[in-house]
């Protein structure tokens, strides 16, 4: 298995351990962010995965040192692949939910919600919001595994 797919998915196992075990213990605002942390980490991961099969295949020479223009850069050499363009663009949502200015309700409750004013709109980000985050990891990262690897992983 591709070694950034590898370390993709032991981040996924971190990234279940915060929302399963971490959130019921600790409800907190701060937990909810670093949960966002390890998804972003998890995409970096599975995206440089991808530039690095395209660079072995010819399809680009030099990988970019930026996270973000990595995944420009592959969004740019797959244009017709609908499903990987709906991960790059979860993963620049998830990305600037974490850069823009945040507050916080209901913290140390069931409900804890981390809430972000956007351009145009409010994001809510709470434990069940955080769940389907984390299984669209999981489904990018099986997507992933089967592009790169031609496998099906478990």
């Amino acid at each position: 298995m591709n070694e950034y797919l590898f370390e993709a998915q032991e981040e996924l196992k971190r990234l279940e351990h915060l929302v399963y075990v971490s959130l019921k213990y600790t409800r907190t605002v701060d937990v909810l962010e670093n949960a966002l942390h390890r998804v972003v980490s998890t995409f970096d991961l599975i995206i440089y995965g991808f530039l690095i099969k395209a660079q072995e295949e010819g399809k680009m020479t030099a990988i970019p040192k930026s996270p973000a223009l990595c995944a420009t850069k592959l969004g740019e050499l797959y244009p017709d692949d609908a499903e990987l363009q709906k991960y790059l663009t979860f993963y620049a949502f998830v990305k600037n939910v974490l850069k823009s200015k945040h507050g916080k309700r209901e913290e140390y409750r069931r409900h804890v919600t981390l809430i972000v004013e956007m351009d145009r709109a409010t994001a809510e980000i709470n434990i069940d919001n955080l769940e389907n985050c984390e299984k669209f990891g999981h489904a990018f990262f099986h997507y992933a595994a089967q592009k790169i690897e031609g496998i099906v992983p478990e």
